[in-house]
């Protein structure tokens, strides 16, 4: 029997899980496989190594309202069953908020849980299945030792000022600053950027985390300087239903002539804005780029241009540009997009080499580029798994 480490990534249509060996902290996933249609019809997919592997039973007979408890203590329970050569020891959990207590990842505790519970106002979509996560293991198994690991952390080497609003002293004294999210992504690039860029590691390079979630990173000396995201993960860029970075005074005239509630604002603001929002079509950008109304190209052009202003910003914040880094599943996926970011930053030097992307290389600059282009796959398993072992082991 080998002892492993889960790692869950509870959200709030999926949960992404994965085993990796205790002692071995450069060794693959022994599993990695996520339960999706939560909400619709829930289902176990998994492969082992290369090989999809089978989870007995189906889920058909789950409620369409199975809570994440219910659906975290079953996969546990399936994992036992199918899979006792496979014990775990320690599971460690991907946590969206850490807000200013937790610059570190931590064990999870009765008090560090209720500190994270506190915190949930600042992350409503993602906090709490995060917690239910944590919850439902420590009913069902309340011996397993559980790490929480923050999307919010790696940006707390930013300095003071990237962090701060021009705000009232006393609200930033209260915590009312940029946070950042999308951390456990960045600090696994960060990482591997010896290996991807050789003498480029240590200097200026943005990562673009382009999801249904987005943001990007600047990143010098491997650490994080400035990000897009702040306060929530509602700032920045234009997200699949999140509107990114938007005018205070619009959600002041929405309550004052709209009529509209903090509730209607919320909804608004999170789930109806967007490539969704603009297009009217979709949230997804492969929905998008298929699509022939013009809503849809719109849409695509105006997420394209507001990555580009920011990679203005990030650029002004660095003093320069070495590299840049597309990852997560729009970013690593969508030449298309790549291209129509990338290939209008010629003011900064960037060549892109249109063949190389398309192609879906990894480098996709040509040689007389003076910035890197890359396409890069992020691992936040991994980053979750070695928080989890270094704590716990």
């Amino acid at each position: 029997m080998a002892d492993v480490i889960l790692t869950v990534n509870s959200g709030s249509s999926s949960i992404k899980f994965a085993l990796f060996p205790a002692s071995d902290a450069k060794a693959d996933a022994l599993m990695k496989g996520k339960v999706t249609g939560i909400g619709r019809q829930p289902k176990i997919t998994a492969k082992r190594g290369n090989k999809s592997v089978d989870f007995g039973e189906p889920l058909d007979r789950i409620e369409l309202n199975a809570k994440h408890e219910w659906l975290i203590s079953e996969l546990l329970v399936r994992l036992d069953q199918d899979f006792n050569d496979l014990h775990p020891i320690a599971v460690g959990h991907r946590v969206v908020h850490g807000g200013q207590d937790f610059t570190n990842h931590t064990l999870v505790t009765p008090e560090t849980l209720g500190a994270m519970r506190a915190l949930t106002p600042l992350a409503p979509l993602h906090q709490p299945m995060n917690l239910a996560a944590i919850d439902a293991i420590a009913t069902s198994n309340p011996g397993l030792p559980q790490v929480a690991c923050f999307d919010t952390a790696f940006h707390r080497t930013q300095p003071k000022l990237a962090q701060m609003f021009g705000l009232p002293r006393a609200l930033t004294e209260e915590g009312i600053i940029r946070y950042g999210f999308h951390g456990l992504s960045y600090d696994y690039i960060a990482s591997i950027l010896p290996d991807i860029l050789g003498d480029r590691a240590n200097g200026r390079v943005i990562v673009a985390h382009l999801g249904n979630g987005a943001s990007m990173c600047a990143i010098k000396d491997r650490k994080s300087v400035a990000t897009t995201m702040g306060f929530t993960a509602l700032d920045g860029l234009i997200m699949g239903r999140r509107c990114g970075d938007l005018d205070p005074g619009v959600a002041i005239y929405l309550a004052e002539q709209k009529g509209m509630s903090v509730h209607e604002i919320h909804e608004l603001l999170y789930r109806q804005s967007g490539l969704l929002g603009v297009s009217g079509i979709s949230n997804s950008m492969q929905d998008l780029q298929s699509s022939d109304h013009p809503e849809a190209q719109e849409a695509i052009d105006l997420f394209c241009y507001r990555a580009r202003q920011q990679i203005g910003s990030l650029t002004a914040t660095l003093g320069g540009l070495d590299a840049l880094i597309f990852t997560a599943g729009i970013g690593e996926h969508s030449a298309a997009t790549r291209e129509q970011i990338a290939a209008p930053l010629e003011w900064l030097g960037v060549d892109i080499d249109a063949k190389a992307n398309k192609c879906g290389e990894t480098n996709f600059h040509t040689a007389t580029s003076k910035v890197a282009l890359l396409k890069v796959a992020t691992d936040e398993e991994r980053v979750i798994a070695n928080a989890t072992r270094k704590l716990v082991t």
